[in-house]
């Protein structure tokens, strides 16, 4: 396995050039944010990934977390490396100044969280669920709570947790056994949650965990879910820890990957009760946790993206070292770099990812500025933009670093399919992340439901009236340009067929969905590749930057449009060719 090395001039490129995040000093709550204090902290960020997890990266995968009398022991070197990354004030880029963050963009916190993911992604799930706990601290929570919680959350002093999933109850949650009784000012939880990402371990003080449960006297179904937080041990008064809460370790799991990070079973209440305080309003649980859930979905896409330049960095270095076969133009024996077949399956990977890595950049941008944006029709614009993009960011991204990480074993050959190599790891790692924080089903089912058919495709015809400005600043006899206009039209078909038969059959929408969801992610990638394309042209005809960085772009922008966008066209006609024989299937088909 290759040293890994963060690609600052990718990032920089997507950030700077690409999507412009220079413009976001225009927002008073960013006006510090100059491309000098973001570009330092985005090549220290890289700096810390290489050096501090990424060489622990592989020491969790063989060691693993492991749980010894009801707690749990984190992989060798964990402990110290995320002391490290509190003291460095990581995870404080992009908080709240008045709990102790720094204020700076989303969009910054999100380069540096590739960065944690690239090198060590077991690492990398403890800091982003504590993110998601802050934000949904900051969204609902009462002024008490957040001055009690955020600052040593902030800090990183603390970790967050998200507790949904019950044993009997997958991603349905209206049927969770899990219930809290009002006891004065707080309550008492009971009830047990599984698949929790780092429930517990021995990394700091204290854990925050968030938990969705219905109040016992509440009605049945979603409508009746809360909101609460649990902390591992008590916070007394002056800020001090006090006695152990009632929760509890039962167990770890045995997983396929992401082995480093342990996923527990929680048990909350065995005994008096866990003492939990509510989050948001009683009933409003599932719409406060949605909060996290969406900062969660982001930042999984982002795994992908992670996941994949590291498979292609790893890729790339052992096939310019391994020495197999002979070239085609000069019959000499060659790297196997030299095999047309192996620089379609690196170049596969790599537009596919700066594609990925672009959406997610361009959704956290969208993001920060339906946040923190003065202008309110500016904030509504991008509150539309961001729902939209969130579930394509999520599950488009990580159906493709299952394709990516693949191909990183498949450039290996033989000695990819052994473990000593690691790049099996990042194929066994990616693995989870088509599935948790909602399977992408769940991701195309709610693209489809709530962020098309339930607006009219007003947010939908808003994104592709931007694309239009694109085509309208391209040469339009350009052989790239053509595929795009073309590939868009289509997409632009399946919306509309969607719209118009959402109410033909009750299984029509989730019978279309995913291969929607995978024909949009394909054409909205192709529309960052030409943008690229277009600014790296104009980049080298002006004599800036580095000529063969560019030259690459273009390529890459390329081999996407003509060799990836294809796709598109073949999940267009499943949609709209293929939605009868979706709609007829039946569990007596199989």
């Amino acid at each position: 396995m290759a040293d890994y090395k963060a690609p600052i001039n990718e990032i920089s490129f997507v950030l700077n050039d690409l999507l412009d995040i220079n413009s976001l000093t225009k927002i008073p709550d960013f006006a510090e944010a100059t491309p000098e204090l973001v570009s330092a902290v985005v090549e220290e960020a890289g700096k810390f990934a290489a050096d501090v997890f990424a060489p622990i990266n592989r020491v969790g995968d063989v060691e693993h977390s492991r749980a010894i009398n009801g707690e749990v022991i984190s992989a060798p070197g964990f402990k110290e490396a995320y002391q490290h990354f509190v003291e460095n004030g990581w995870l404080s880029l992009a908080q709240d100044p008045n709990y102790g963050g720094q204020g700076l963009p989303f969009t910054v916190h999100m380069a540096a969280s590739e960065f944690w993911n690239s090198a060590n992604v077991a690492m990398a799930l403890c800091p982003m669920l504590t993110a998601g706990a802050i934000d949904a601290l900051v969204a609902h929570a009462d002024e008490d709570l957040r001055q009690t919680y955020m600052p040593k959350l902030i800090s990183g002093e603390w970790t967050g947790t998200m507790n949904l999933t019950e044993p009997h109850a997958g991603s349905d949650l209206s049927n969770l056994k899990t219930k809290a009784t009002a006891v004065g000012d707080h309550y008492l939880l009971k009830g047990q949650k599984i698949y929790i990402t780092w429930g517990e371990h021995d990394m700091t003080d204290n854990i925050v965990h968030i938990v969705l449960a219905p109040l016992d006297d509440a009605p049945s179904g979603v409508k009746g879910l809360s909101l609460f937080l649990v902390p591992k041990f008590l916070v007394n008064e002056d800020g001090s820890l006090g006695e152990r809460n009632d929760v509890k370790v039962v167990s770890t799991e045995e997983k396929l990957g992401i082995n480093g990070s342990p996923t527990c079973v929680m048990s909350f209440g065995e005994e008096q009760g866990a003492i939990g305080y509510m989050i948001g309003e009683p009933g409003q649980g599932l719409a406060c946790m949605f909060t996290l859930m969406n900062h969660a979905r982001l930042e999984v896409g982002l795994e992908g993206v992670g996941l994949s330049e590291r498979a292609y960095q790893d890729a790339l270095d052992y096939a310019k070292q391994r020495v197999q076969g002979r070239s085609a133009e000069t019959g000499e024996a060659t790297a196997i770099i030299g095999h047309a077949d192996v620089q379609r399956c690196l170049m596969q990977m790599k537009s596919l990812t700066d594609a990925m890595r672009a959406l997610c950049f361009d959704a956290s941008m969208s993001h920060d500025l339906r946040t923190h944006a003065v202008d309110q029709e500016e904030k509504n614009y991008h509150s539309t933009r961001f729902a939209l993009l969130t579930p394509i960011t999520k599950a488009w991204c990580t159906e493709l670093v299952n394709e990516i990480t693949s191909l990183g074993i498949q450039v290996h050959g033989g000695m990819g399919f052994i473990e000593e190599t690691g790049v099996a790891q990042h194929y066994r790692d990616a693995r989870i992340t088509s599935i948790y924080e909602g399977t992408n089903a769940i991701q195309a089912n709610d693209l489809v439901g709530r962020k098309l058919i339930r607006d009219g495709g007003a947010g939908f015809r808003d994104l592709m009236a931007e694309m239009n400005a694109t085509i309208a600043s391209l040469d339009e006899q350009d052989a790239m340009t053509k595929l795009f206009v073309k590939s868009k039209k289509e997409l632009e078909n399946s919306a509309e067929f969607i719209l118009k038969n959402a109410n033909s059959n009750a299984h029509f929408a989730g019978a279309i969905a995913f291969n929607f969801m995978m024909q949009a992610g394909y054409v909205i990638g192709a529309w960052y590749h030409l943008r690229s394309a277009k600014i790296a042209t104009q980049m080298i005809s002006d004599n800036e930057g580095d000529k063969q960085f560019l030259g690459n772009k273009v390529l890459a922008a390329k081999f996407y449009v003509t060799q990836m966008l294809p796709r598109s066209a073949a999940y267009g006609d499943a949609v709209t060719l293929g939605a009868e024989i979706g709609c007829e299937l039946s569990a007596a088909s199989f």
